[in-house]
């Protein structure tokens, strides 16, 4: 009688590209990926966090490499993807981690706040995902995630640059998942809630700064806008990340995370 196997592991010795590397996510995720297989190629704006993270990673006995560049840039990220080949080898699995958040009033309205917050966590994750999916198609294998957010599936107050941002990130993962469905690559989107990260850190910050809360008032508020009774772990977010990474069926998927 045979005896059966385990199923392979399709992420061992794959090269997984994470942008925001040096964030509280971005390090989760590439922790968590490592831990599955993954060499780790880390995107971001400056060094130290995501250097750190590369040295994480080595240290679970994964190979890792990191890059500078501003992902809306695409001469200066595509420059960073021919590094990353020639370290590591061909892209597998891209997660875009990098993004940013800023609270505003709709009036005045602020167009160059409106401008950045689309530049990066739109155009970033098109830029990004578009230099990646030629080697991705021509090894018929990828995976690509993106880190949209609950704001891509509901609104919310003082947040209309964010929340479009993300609801245009949730359509690009929709779109960008039935162009390459017959390419071996699958298109997902995790959508959490507020996450215990630095990011959630300096909202809070600002809402005591503006209204003299408590934090403890201001996280409260925080909690109650997202329909949350606590912030959500990193690592959460991470394990649906790799669980898509691993699912060769699913794709242009919202995956919504509440704490």
């Amino acid at each position: 009688m045979s005896v059966p196997t385990a199923p392979k592991n399709p992420l061992v010795g794959r090269v997984a590209w994470i942008t925001g590397g040096g964030g509280g996510l971005g390090r989760s995720t590439a922790l968590a990926l490592a831990r599955a297989g993954c060499d780790i190629a880390l995107l971001d704006r400056a060094t130290g966090a995501v250097d750190e993270t590369a040295q994480l990673v080595r240290a679970l006995g994964r190979r890792a490499t990191s890059g500078l560049a501003d992902v809306a840039d695409r001469p200066s990220v595509e420059a960073a993807l021919v590094a990353v080949r020639a370290t590591l080898g061909p892209v597998a699995v891209l997660v875009n981690t990098a993004g940013i958040a800023e609270a505003s009033p709709l009036l005045p309205p602020d167009d160059a706040l409106f401008d950045r917050t689309m530049a990066t966590n739109v155009r970033g994750p098109w830029v990004v995902s578009t230099a990646c999916v030629p080697g991705m198609k021509a090894a018929k294998f990828g995976r690509i995630v993106n880190v949209a957010s609950i704001s891509a599936l509901e609104g919310s107050r003082y947040t209309a640059a964010y929340v479009t941002s993300k609801h245009a990130l949730l359509g690009l993962t929709r779109a960008m998942a039935l162009d390459v469905a017959k390419d071996g690559i699958t298109v997902n989107s995790v959508c959490p809630g507020f996450l215990d990260t630095p990011m959630t850190e300096r909202t809070l910050g600002k809402i005591i700064a503006t209204t003299g809360r408590s934090r403890e008032q201001a996280l409260a508020d925080v909690l109650a806008t997202a329909r949350q009774t606590r912030l959500i772990s990193p690592d959460e977010v991470a394990a649906a990340i790799v669980k898509l990474a691993l699912d060769p069926d699913t794709t242009g998927t919202a995956v919504e995370i509440r704490g």
